[in-house]
């Protein structure tokens, strides 16, 4: 058995827009990751600018934690974006519940108590939005004429 199996694009009948977003949001999963995972020093404290105080083994850690996740994940959504596209509206769903998620614990839950706020969370929101439109449009089937 083929490590990939036979694309599934000629099957996809949602908006072809959808898949191209969801390619950019995998590569927007990708690049991060890949900063986390290789250098969370630098993530954490000029990207991020987080106060590591004195611990910063333990927050290394977790940064290059996510990282691994971020990787797979931004890999898995450019190949379903160019490859699978059937699944287009599965993992753009997968994509929106990490978005909101990342979300309501940056703004609602778990509030950091100084008031300072990363880049990730002033850009989750955003996306939220974004694949809120992109799932729908990915759902919407096309007819062909």
């Amino acid at each position: 058995m083929p490590l990939f199996p036979p694309s599934t694009n000629a099957q996809y009948r949602g908006a072809p827009i959808s898949a191209w977003f969801l390619l950019l949001s995998g590569f927007l999963e990708f690049v991060p990751g890949c900063i986390h995972y290789f250098i969370p020093e630098r993530a954490i404290t000029d990207i991020a600018g987080l106060n590591v105080g004195h611990d910063l083994s333990l927050i290394v850690g977790t940064f290059t934690w996510m990282g691994s996740m971020q990787i797979p994940f931004g890999l898995a959504l450019m190949i379903v974006a160019l490859r699978y596209r059937t699944l287009v509206p599965l993992f753009l769903l997968f994509n929106l519940m990490e978005r909101a998620l990342m979300s309501f614990a940056g703004w609602v839950w778990r509030v950091p108590a100084d008031g300072h706020h990363p880049p990730e969370h002033y850009a989750s929101p955003v996306a939220v939005v974004l694949l809120t439109i992109f799932l729908i449009l990915s759902l919407w089937e096309r007819t062909e004429a």
